[in-house]
């Protein structure tokens, strides 16, 4: 028997590998929406069936979620306005719930209601829009991509100095790959009714941790200073980042440092068979990238 998966969000890098991963196991069949269906041609060659869908318009939500059994409602980009990223969830999960969708897996954050990120309350509030609906839902609260530390890590190399406000907070950093196969193993799966899961890596490490990683690889001592969450802002905006966005990193250390990413989970091996890659293994992996600026 087949069931119809949705996948929002498609044409992100997320959203890409999942559907990439419902393809290698022949699951679906799958619907994906997007903004801009044309950036998901390639997918619509394969048999998937690619429909707009905007999350700032309602209107445009029933066709596109018709059909579907199960959806995968990845959190959106659309930071540029407090509230507006909340607003489109909770626009999207009175849509999925009027057009028959069963079950919802959604992309969160670990601990949302109780952190300083500043990203929190859309992913709070949009678990408790599900909380009050009919829907059945599979909570996946996504650990730090270590994808993103490539942003920063190279520098930290040129200087030999990793500096930001963790302190001795610990973070279980995660793939986006990983994700992916732990959201793809969730969409494709029969479970029915309410769980949270934290999507982690294997291990959870301190920034101190991190740069003694960084330093095996580059071959060249980086070391690690936290400094208060002001001082990293200021010194963020003294580079050229405009302040709210500094604020919005920085928020991620702070959230770090009082240890709310510090949990290990097994989820992504439950869920998709595979072990989490590790740090160490994916910055290995990706050294051309990370050690450049050293030269």
């Amino acid at each position: 028997m087949t069931t119809p998966l949705l996948v929002t969000g498609a044409s992100g890098h997320l959203g890409r590998r999942v559907l990439e991963l419902l393809l290698e196991r022949g699951a679906g069949p799958i619907i994906a929406t997007t903004r801009t269906p044309g950036s998901l041609a390639a997918f619509a060659a394969r048999g998937v069936d690619v429909r707009r869908a905007d999350f700032d318009d309602e209107s445009t939500l029933a066709a596109a979620f018709a059909g579907a059994v199960r959806a995968l409602v990845i959190s959106t980009d659309s930071l540029d306005r407090p509230g507006r990223r909340l607003a489109q969830h909770r626009r999207a999960v009175a849509a999925l719930e009027r057009a028959g969708v069963r079950h919802v897996v959604y992309t969160s954050l670990p601990n949302p209601t109780s952190t300083p990120c500043l990203l929190a309350p859309d992913h709070a509030g949009t678990e408790a829009a599900l909380a009050a609906s009919k829907l059945d839902a599979t909570i996946l609260r996504n650990n730090l991509y270590t994808d993103y530390l490539l942003h920063s890590l190279p520098a930290a190399v040129a200087s030999g100095a990793l500096v930001d406000a963790k302190g001795s907070g610990a973070v279980a950093y995660v793939t986006r790959d990983d994700c992916a196969r732990a959201a793809a193993a969730a969409l494709a799966s029969s479970s029915r009714g309410r769980t949270t899961l934290d999507v982690t890596g294997p291990d959870a490490l301190t920034a101190d941790q991190l740069a003694a990683i960084v330093s095996e690889i580059a071959g060249k001592p980086v070391v690690h200073t936290s400094v208060p969450v002001p001082v990293l802002v200021e010194g963020m905006q003294a580079h050229g980042m405009p302040r709210p966005i500094a604020e919005l990193l920085a928020s991620f250390d702070a959230a770090a440092a009082q240890g709310d990413y510090s949990q290990v989970s097994s989820t992504v091996e439950q869920l998709s068979g595979t072990r989490p890659t590790s740090v160490a293994a994916y910055l290995r992996s990706q050294r051309a990238a990370l050690v450049p600026a050293a030269s």
